[in-house]
């Protein structure tokens, strides 16, 4: 979210340059650690050399304004998957797959936070025990082992703290939506039970991965005694504020994959497909977007004034990505849609994710402008072109919003623009970095090429399994008929 060091652009790509072998960048910090060690060791003679107390957050650390929020946040960030979510996708598809979609979503949201207490947040959260911690964390908090109502987990600021319970509730709200935001992209053609299975495959072996590797780190506290004690992108320096990298890339293109394994719908292209209840897309694009405050501003982990940038951010950035849909679509087609408008909306949430916290309004005003447009084009021209079925155009919104708001963040993060920078916490007390325009945005195309390139990977594996092993997809006659009834015995409607 901020930077881990104060990199030069040279120094970037010189990191960088071995994207292609991730396991070489998992053992840099522990080969930096050990040189750190036996370059330090001489220095004093052993009698001389007393170790100073370790530093040991107490509860006079925490503020109950903190707390307060973030288990507001939470909860916000809830709404979006249950109902909001459920209730956007749910409007999206025919009448006959509606409950399954519900369902869909409301089951991953309960599977994946029992897989987030299991082992996801120690797999996310801690490095002790990993073979390779700069990739992803060990097994030491597995069913929340060691963590209780006198443990803390760090914010952005020295010496303050939350109650670790908030920081793990908060966290595991952003895991059940992530797998939730990808069955957008196949809806009414998968089946349930291989659908659940990849969710939790999914989430172990790529959501995990990408947030350790993006938001990991010691804390402002730690961080200059254990200086390699960080994920490998927050180690680039790389920026994701609220989950442009984690969240929506990462199922951006898992729902790529997806759509492309299991096919396109039967009747795609040659018979009307169109949304059964736009009525309720409009209500749950709403409650996405209310949401979505927790989402974005309750990612600065503290009630303050960055809260309130994100806040405002998330505001004017999402307002000008549906206007401009709106006047893209007068434009092209001269009458502007509902489906547009809420499209553009949910497009600049997206794009504004990773640079809430950085941007100035003025520039979120133009990130959520251009990122409108850009997935405008992808939604109708590229799926068009290529022949790809996105049902409900989770690639074009979520992957290519995605997409443009990280690299976008290294534009706006710019403090000339007004942006904040990057805060240096490798000294003891954090203090501002020197901002290279060039190179931090070339260390944002290098996070979203490694967050492409390592969910790509996993997701065309997982797909691939489950198409051959249990199969993904129902019969033509499920199909047909609507997965309501043969997957789950009801009908969302009786009439």
């Amino acid at each position: 979210m901020t930077k881990g060091e104060n990199m030069t652009f040279a120094n970037k790509i010189a990191a960088s340059a071995g994207a292609a072998g991730l396991a070489l960048f998992a053992a840099l910090p522990v080969w930096a650690q050990e040189a750190a060690t036996a370059v330090a060791a001489p220095a004093a003679p052993a009698a001389e050399a007393a170790a100073p107390a370790p530093f040991v957050p107490t509860a006079e650390m925490v503020n109950k304004g903190d707390v307060a929020w973030m288990l507001v946040a939470s909860a916000l960030v809830l709404l979006m998957s249950v109902p909001a979510l459920a209730l956007f996708y749910g409007g999206l598809v025919r009448a006959k797959n509606m409950l399954s979609v519900l369902m869909q979503v409301l089951t991953i949201v309960c599977v994946a936070a029992l897989v987030w207490f299991s082992w996801g947040y120690s797999m996310a959260f801690t490095s002790t025990g990993s073979p390779f911690p700069a990739l992803f964390g060990g097994l030491d908090k597995a069913f929340l082992a060691g963590v209780d109502v006198n443990t803390f987990a760090a914010t952005f600021s020295n010496g303050v703290y939350l109650p670790e319970y908030v920081f793990v509730i908060f966290q595991m709200t952003f895991a059940c939506i992530t797998p939730a935001l990808i069955v957008g992209a196949f809806a009414e053609r998968v089946k349930f039970t291989p659908l659940i299975i990849f969710t939790v495959l999914w989430m172990t072996f790529a959501y995990f991965p990408i947030a350790h590797m993006v938001w990991y780190w010691a804390g402002p506290d730690f961080l200059h005694a254990a200086p390699t004690d960080y994920g490998l992108l927050w180690g680039w320096g790389a920026l994701d504020f609220a989950g442009g990298t984690v969240v929506h890339i990462n199922a951006g293109i898992a729902g790529l994959v997806g759509c492309l394994v299991i096919g396109p719908r039967i009747g795609y292209n040659t018979e009307p497909m169109p949304p059964h209840n736009l009525v309720m897309t409009m209500i749950g694009a709403s409650l996405l977007w209310i949401g979505w405050f927790g989402f974005n501003a309750g990612s600065g982990l503290e009630a303050n004034a960055f809260g309130a940038l994100a806040f405002i951010n998330t505001f004017v950035a999402t307002a000008a990505a549906g206007v401009a849909w709106a006047v893209i679509e007068q434009i092209v087609h001269k009458k502007p849609s509902l489906l547009g408008a809420v499209s553009g909306v949910v497009a600049g949430l997206v794009a504004i994710t990773p640079a809430a916290g950085f941007a100035h309004p003025g520039t979120a005003i133009i990130l959520g402008a251009v990122a409108s447009l850009v997935c405008f084009f992808f939604v109708t021209t590229v799926k068009k072109k290529l022949k790809y079925d996105d049902s409900l155009d989770v690639f074009g919104i979520h992957a290519i919003g995605g997409i443009v708001g990280a690299i976008g963040t290294g534009f706006v993060a710019n403090p000339a623009w007004g942006g904040q920078g990057w805060i240096d916490y490798t000294a003891p007390v954090a203090k501002a970095g020197e901002f290279d325009l060039a190179g931090q945005v070339m260390t944002q195309i290098w996070a979203v090429g490694t967050t492409v390139l390592w969910t790509g990977t996993v997701s065309v594996v997982l797909f691939l399994a489950l198409k051959y092993t249990i199969g993904l997809r129902p019969s033509k006659d499920v199909e047909q008929e609507g997965l309501d009834l043969a997957e789950h015995g009801e009908r969302a409607y009786n009439m």
